[in-house]
């Protein structure tokens, strides 16, 4: 059995990821868009994800979700699919041959119904942030489009929280828009790592470092984003 999926950007090597990122799904944010459904036959749930065995009309596969209670039975739908090849979950003392990582997209009766959905942007209002204030502050659109000249160098971001995807791979993955820039050449999203956390919908400031050309591996490749991030309301 073989999952296809075309990655938004290409890989032609098997993925892998690295032992340290045991048991963390790769961030969602390169995703590839596609959705892999089947019946639950197995669960298994460790700290903070759920693994599934699912039955799919192209065979047998294993998955791994955020932690939710699921069902055997349930029919399940997995979005933002990315398979892995030769993954090893630590808590289960397993490796995968293959795997799915994704999003929990929604289930059958079966399935609870605080099964979490795919995370989204939060809604589609216009969204105008007043720019931080500082040497260093700059607007979403600044950064995403004056990238080579802010590459390492510290800045600081006030934008609405529009996607918020919680400990993957040891941080926080948040996108910020403050109204600047273009989804043309998507200049109004940055994407930011920090180990504090937030809601969807705070406005906040964030102070971190540019980092430019970011490769977390498996296929997840950022031109620009802010890492080491703190946030303050």
């Amino acid at each position: 059995m073989k999952f296809l999926v075309t990655a938004c950007l290409a890989c032609s090597a098997a993925l892998t990821i690295p032992a340290w990122a045991a048991d963390a799904p790769p961030a969602a944010a390169a995703s590839s868009g596609a959705v892999v459904t089947g019946v639950i036959l197995e669960v298994k749930d460790v700290d903070s994800y759920t693994y599934i065995r699912l039955k799919t009309k192209d065979g047998e596969t294993w998955a791994a979700v955020s932690k939710a209670p699921l069902k055997t039975g349930a029919t399940v739908s997995i979005g933002d699919a990315m398979v892995m090849n030769n993954f090893e979950s630590k808590a289960l003392k397993k490796t995968f041959p293959t795997i799915v990582f994704g999003n929990l997209a929604g289930s059958s009766k079966g399935a609870a119904d605080t099964a979490p959905m795919a995370a989204k942007v939060q809604d589609a209002t216009p969204i105008k942030v007043a720019k931080a204030t500082g040497a260093n502050a700059r607007t979403v659109a600044e950064v995403v489009t004056k990238s080579a000249e802010l590459k390492d160098k510290s800045v600081q971001v006030r934008g609405k929280v529009v996607k918020y995807s919680p400990a993957i791979m040891g941080k926080n993955w948040i996108h910020l828009r403050d109204g600047s820039g273009s989804e043309a050449n998507n200049s109004h999203d940055i994407l930011v790592t920090t180990s504090s956390q937030a809601k969807l919908g705070d406005v906040v400031t964030v102070t971190g470092m540019v980092r430019v050309d970011k490769d977390f591996g498996a296929g997840y490749t950022y031109k620009v984003l802010i890492e080491e991030a703190t946030i303050k309301p």
